[in-house]
């Protein structure tokens, strides 16, 4: 197994609730987890953040998540 260098940073960030503070802060689109099935192919997941590929287009991304209730928001494309 490889050392993940951004571990503690993403573990501090769910500890203090960044995600849900990220959220209430988002008017953007929202997805829930059967919506993110039908829209995106999840490639992996280091919480709050998963990383997709858009089935409508074959877009790599990624998407920042919350726990309880999950929600997926702020759709981030990555340069391939």
């Amino acid at each position: 197994m490889t050392h993940d260098p951004t571990e503690d940073v993403r573990r501090a960030m769910v500890r203090l609730g960044e995600p849900e503070r990220d959220l209430a802060a988002y008017t953007g689109p929202r997805w829930t987890t059967e919506e993110l099935r039908r829209d995106f192919d999840v490639l992996g997941f280091r919480a709050p953040y998963v990383v997709v590929r858009r089935k409508s287009d074959g877009v790599l991304g990624s998407l920042e998540f919350t726990h309880s209730p999950r929600v997926y928001f702020d759709w981030d494309e990555v340069p391939e």
